[in-house]
C-alpha cells in the first residue's frame, strides 16, 4: 500500500478518516492524498466577467488556506501528505484522482444511520463506492487503532467474486486479520439448501486456490435480509471490520438487493470496506 486518498469536507467525520489514514500510512509507509472538492458553479469558473473571476480566485484561495490549516495536525507531521483541491463536487472524480495517482485505498467518514455528512450526502456514499476501482473504507467513529483481529466477508460464492475475495484476503493478511466468509440464506428466491451451498463453496475454493483451504472460515446464517444477517453475525462474532464486494458502476452484486451495500455502510457501527468485483 503506497497511496491513500482521504476526501475532506472539514467535518469531524472526515477528520476521523484522516486519522485512520495516518495510522495506515505509518503502518505501510504510505503517502496520504488529502482531497477537497470545492463546490463552485460552472458560471463562476468559466465566466469572462473580471469581477466574477476575481470572486472565483478569492474562494479558491480561501479554500486552500482553510485546507492548509485543517492539515496542520500533529499526527500528520512525520507523514507525506499531498493536498489536492478539485473545483467540482462530482463523486466520480474521486476515482479519477485515485486512478491518476495510482492510489491503493480510499478512506472516508460517515455519520452512519442518518446518512453521510456534507461531502457524502445521501446516496453519494454508494456513488463513490460504485465509481471506485480501489477499496473504499467507510468509518463512523475515531479508530483507536487498526489492529483488526477479525473481519466478516459477505459472500455468495459466485465465481465472479473469487478475485475480490483473493484481493480482500491479501489485504487482511497484511493487516494480520482473520477473514471469515459468511453466506446469508433468506426465505425468498435466493434460498438454498445446505447441500447446494456446500457445493458452491467447494467450487469457489477449488477455483480460487485449487484446494479447500479456508473452508473452516466459512459460516452459513439464516436471516430475513442480507443486511440483518451480516450485521447480526458480525456482532455475534465480535468482528472488527465488515468486507463487502460490489459490482462498481453497474450496481451491487445480485447477492445484495437494492442499496444493501450502502445500508450496511450506513447502519453498521463497525468500519466497512468495499472491494469492486472485477
Amino acid at each position: 500500500m503506497k497511496k491513500i486518498i482521504v476526501p475532506i469536507d472539514f467535518s469531524e467525520q472526515s477528520e476521523f478518516a484522516l486519522q485512520a489514514a495516518a495510522k495506515f500510512a505509518k503502518k505501510f509507509k504510505a503517502e496520504i492524498l488529502a482531497l477537497h472538492m470545492l463546490e463552485m458553479s460552472d458560471v463562476m469558473l468559466t465566466a469572462s466577467d473580471g469581477y466574477v473571476n476575481e470572486q472565483a480566485v478569492f474562494f479558491v484561495k480561501l479554500a486552500e488556506q482553510k485546507f492548509e490549516r485543517f492539515l496542520e495536525k500533529d499526527y500528520l507531521k512525520a507523514l507525506k501528505v499531498t493536498p489536492i483541491i478539485k473545483h467540482f463536487k462530482v463523486f466520480s472524480e474521486v476515482n479519477d484522482v485515485a486512478e491518476k495517482h495510482d492510489a491503493d485505498l480510499i478512506i472516508m467518514g460517515s455519520q452512519g444511520t442518518s446518512g453521510v455528512v456534507d461531502f457524502f450526502v445521501g446516496s453519494n456514499t454508494e456513488r463513490v463506492v460504485r465509481t471506485a476501482n480501489v477499496p473504499v473504507l467507510v468509518i463512523k467513529n475515531e479508530l483507536k487503532n487498526i489492529n483488526f483481529e477479525s473481519a466478516v466477508f459477505a459472500c455468495d460464492f459466485a465465481e465472479e467474486s473469487i478475485n475480490t475475495y483473493l484481493e480482500a484476503e491479501k489485504l487482511m493478511q497484511k493487516l494480520q486479520c482473520k477473514l471469515h466468509l459468511v453466506h446469508v440464506n433468506r426465505p425468498n428466491d435466493w434460498f438454498r439448501s445446505s447441500i447446494e451451498i456446500e457445493k458452491l463453496v467447494v467450487n469457489f475454493f477449488t477455483k480460487a486456490k485449487r484446494n479447500l483451504d479456508g473452508m473452516e472460515s466459512v459460516h452459513y446464517v439464516s436471516d430475513y435480509t442480507v443486511e440483518e444477517g451480516i450485521l447480526n453475525f458480525s456482532n455475534k462474532l465480535g468482528a472488527d471490520l465488515i468486507v463487502i464486494p460490489t459490482h462498481g458502476r453497474t450496481g451491487l452484486s445480485h447477492f445484495f438487493e437494492g442499496s444493501i451495500g450502502e445500508d450496511i455502510a450506513n447502519h453498521a457501527t463497525l468500519p466497512v470496506i468495499t472491494f469492486k468485483i472485477n
